[in-house]
């Protein structure tokens, strides 16, 4: 090597270009050779890598410190050795502990002891089932309940060299949540009884465990006439009601039964036991003595009664669906009986619902097919003694059973939905049969309860009159007063909607429901039609003549015609003559007929007291 190399290297580096000396007037370093300046530019590019690095690394541990921080869940880290590595504020919120209870290195024992709180009983021995194997380790749930009522989770993913990463959450709202959804789901949110699902286990429950000796009786208990009541007081105090009717009857139950409401004004009480049907009689009977005492509302007091149908297992049904069906079909037997019924079920009980089924199936090929036919029944005028209009009265023809009664299809068609269809098709059939009488003639047709709630009636009647021409003047439409008493809010702008367009209503039955006198009042009827049950007696009995006299008076006083149903004989009407009663209608004037001999009716002439029975 030269004898200046070595003193080169000797030299201090100095990285300024030579010019940059010259202004100092000293001489330029000397330069270095290329292989030592290149080190030199190498080791400055390093730091600055270096230095790049410790920058990026500063910034990701603040942004690290910040999700740590901020994080909404609790965050723990322990090792191998179950000492704890790193953990957030949230952890130490959650279960309570300082910063030097945490602190990194406390062993895990130390962290539990200090909780304050306990962990679920057996939630870890059942977690230990619950394990999840994902690719990141093996995944566990625990639980603990805190001292303050607060529920805080743990999902623990434990790593193959035994160290864990824990999330922790507080989720009391979820649990409440939850078993909020789950309470709901088996029980009656207004009462707070189990509901018809939860009742329908306790029947599973009961008939599995049952001893040989041993009866499950089933009770099927409804409201009578509740709908009246949240119609006329409006569906909040219908369902304080509810409530306190809920409370009578679980007194009424004791502890020993299980009490479930089952629907609107349905409820249902099992009881188990040895000694039927005596215990489910005494316990029907302290029912009934808990319900006869009013209710209040406000000031108003408010008077229920309740039906009742019993089912006894084994003999009545050893299953669930059977036994509560039997408990119905006997229910359905007491209401048929009127208020306050109570039944216990046989088995001609089940034959007559079958029977039952089977002529709703034959009704609602009926209404498909047209089955119907109508007659109609004179109502004759005594003052022009003679005929001034005909009721239609609907008759079903079957192709098997023959002539069915009215009183055993309609009420059905009512209870299954169907009347509101018929309804519409007597109206048609009604105005254009009676297209065919003289223009002085008109024609009644009745109209159940129903079609003012399920249909659109002034709409229907339209149809009817605009498909057959005719006018309406000559329509007569019969309502009971269980319309009003039903909903009169509802009824009454249906009635007034039906009058304005010229349309004559007459109130039928009069004198059998409740408040007849202030129906009258309510909306100015056309007519009155006093029931039959009014004329039977009015010959020999004074009390009886008397009731008609002043119902033929009230109506004069008010403006409306008087019709009096069920005349039968001379004599009837002979007397009902002298009181200036507008119209009769009875088998004395004709049974209803055909609309064939219609024309044949209004050929014949009536003689004062003498008019021959057809």
């Amino acid at each position: 090597m030269p004898e200046n190399a070595s003193a080169k290297s000797a030299v201090n580096f100095d990285p300024r270009p030579p010019e940059a000396f010259a202004e100092f007037g000293a001489a330029a370093p000397i330069e270095l050779d290329d292989w030592r300046y290149s080190s030199l530019l190498n080791n400055d590019t390093l730091k600055a890598a270096l230095l790049s690095i410790h920058n990026d690394l500063d910034q990701q541990r603040r942004l690290f410190d910040v999700v740590l921080t901020n994080l909404p869940l609790g965050l723990s880290v322990f090792d191998a050795e179950q000492k704890l590595i790193v953990a957030n504020p949230r952890f130490r919120q959650l279960f309570g502990f300082g910063e030097d209870e945490a602190a990194p290195g406390t062993p895990i024992s130390s962290l539990i002891a200090r909780i304050r709180g306990a962990e679920t009983p057996g939630a870890q021995a059942s977690a230990k089932h619950r394990d999840i194997i994902s690719d990141g380790g093996r995944i566990r749930r625990r639980e603990w309940t805190m001292n303050d009522g607060r529920i805080i989770q743990s999902v623990v993913t434990i790593l193959s060299d035994g160290s864990n990463i824990s999330i922790h959450a507080d989720i009391t709202d979820e649990r409440k949540a939850a078993e909020r959804i789950a309470y709901l789901a088996h029980h009656d949110p207004l009462t707070g009884l189990p509901n018809r699902i939860s009742f329908r286990e306790k029947i599973d429950a009961a008939l599995a465990s049952r001893q040989p000796d041993e009866h499950i009786a089933l009770v099927h208990l409804n409201l009578d006439r509740f709908k009246s009541v949240n119609n006329t007081m409006g569906v909040s105090a219908g369902d304080k009601i509810l409530r306190q009717v809920a409370e009578r009857l679980r007194l009424s139950a004791g502890a020993g039964n299980t009490l479930a409401r089952l629907g609107s004004d349905e409820f249902a009480i099992l009881q188990c036991g040895r000694q039927q049907p005596w215990n489910v009689t005494a316990l029907a009977e302290q029912i009934r003595r808990e319900l006869s005492e009013p209710f209040f509302r406000g000031d108003k007091a408010v008077e229920l009664s309740v039906s009742m149908g019993v089912a006894i297992s084994p003999e009545d049904g050893m299953d669930t669906d059977v036994l509560l069906k039997h408990a119905g079909v006997a229910l359905a037997h007491a209401k048929a009986d009127g208020p306050q019924g109570e039944r216990f079920f046989t088995a001609e009980m089940e034959a007559k619902i079958n029977a039952r089924h089977a002529l709703e199936g034959d009704l609602r090929k009926a209404v498909q097919n047209e089955e119907f036919e109508l007659h109609y029944q004179p109502l004759y005028d005594l003052t022009e003694r003679r005929i001034c209009g005909f009721e239609a009265l609907i008759r079903w023809n079957h192709p098997t059973r023959g002539r069915v009664p009215p009183m055993e299809f309609i009420p059905l068609a009512e209870e299954v939905g169907l009347v509101v269809d018929i309804g519409r098709w007597v109206l048609k059939r009604a105005c254009l049969d009676a297209t065919r009488w003289p223009e002085d003639i008109k024609v009644a047709v009745n109209v159940s309860p129903i079609q003012f709630t399920n249909s659109d009636l002034p709409s229907d009647i339209r149809d009817a009159l605009d498909a057959s021409g005719l006018p309406p003047a000559r329509l007569e439409v019969e309502i009971t007063e269980s319309v009003l008493m039903e909903n009169r809010a509802v009824a009454l702008p249906i009635l007034h909607a039906i009058k304005q367009h010229g349309i004559r209503i007459a109130m039928d039955d009069f004198g059998t429901g409740y408040s007849s006198l202030s129906y009258l009042s309510s909306f100015p009827f056309d007519k009155i039609k006093i029931d039959k049950s009014f004329v039977t007696g009015i010959v020999e009995n004074r009390e009886a003549f008397a009731i008609m006299r002043a119902i033929i008076l009230l109506g004069s006083a008010l403006g409306m015609r008087v019709t009096v149903e069920g005349v039968e004989t001379a004599e009837q009407l002979a007397l009902l003559e002298r009181e200036a009663c507008n119209e009769i209608q009875g088998y004395h004037i004709s049974a209803p007929r055909p609309a064939a001999d219609v024309p044949h009716l209004l050929e014949q002439t009536f003689g004062k007291a003498a008019a021959p029975r057809s």
